[in-house]
């Protein structure tokens, strides 16, 4: 067995969606200055680093992040890996990889996760991500949770159509994964996000078992 954290790192470093809240980390209080113990305070949007989108983050339904079923956000899981000749998840894409039948949970490993390991800082606007007819393939396929291993499941400035398409057929959508060193195959997925109550998304620990 080996465990894969697939989180990115939660710094002022990491890239945010533009016009989203910069990531702040601040010591409030310091032992270095006489206090009894370090304390920090923490802002950043909810949708930094590794997170997970809520129906009511584009539905505007009243359906928030603490809503979000735990048997959906933990079980089993398939990630698929695509090479670097593939631009965008396409319905073509997803129909011609060998996704297993009965998969209900499947991350998908692209050219991105390359911007984490390299450790870029700035926001890379030409990312990888689900169009809208790959979305109705997800829908069509019965796949309950999708990841992706960018800031956001739909390609740059093209964000309606798929997480539309996503979240009205109920599955969650987790985004900002690390999948650098993961191999194709069957895991077990674990993601808690933070029970943020009224909130369109939350930042998750993930992990994967296998």
């Amino acid at each position: 067995m080996k465990i894969f954290d697939i989180s990115l790192p939660i710094s002022p470093e990491l890239p945010v969606w533009p016009g989203d809240p910069q990531i702040a980390i601040e010591l409030v209080e310091s032992m270095d200055a006489g206090a009894h113990a370090n304390v920090s305070r923490f802002s950043a949007g909810v949708h930094s680093g590794t997170h997970v989108d809520a129906p009511h983050h584009f539905l505007n339904d009243g359906r928030t992040v603490e809503t979000l079923s735990l048997d959906t956000l933990t079980g089993p899981c398939y990630v698929v890996e695509f090479g670097d000749d593939v631009t965008a998840i396409t319905d073509q894409i997803l129909s011609s990889a060998s996704i297993p039948p009965g998969t209900s949970r499947l991350l998908i490993h692209t050219s991105n996760s390359t911007q984490w390991a390299r450790e870029k800082k700035k926001f890379f606007a030409g990312f990888v991500g689900v169009t809208e007819d790959g979305a109705y393939w997800l829908v069509k396929h019965e796949i309950r949770l999708v990841g992706v291993d960018y800031l956001s499941v739909a390609p740059y400035k093209k964000s309606v159509p798929t997480h539309h398409t996503l979240l009205s057929a109920g599955i969650v959508v987790l985004e900002g994964l690390n999948l650098t060193g993961v191999p194709q195959g069957n895991y077990i997925l674990y993601c808690l996000p933070l029970k943020l109550v009224g909130s369109d998304g939350a930042p998750a620990r993930t992990i994967l078992v296998g």
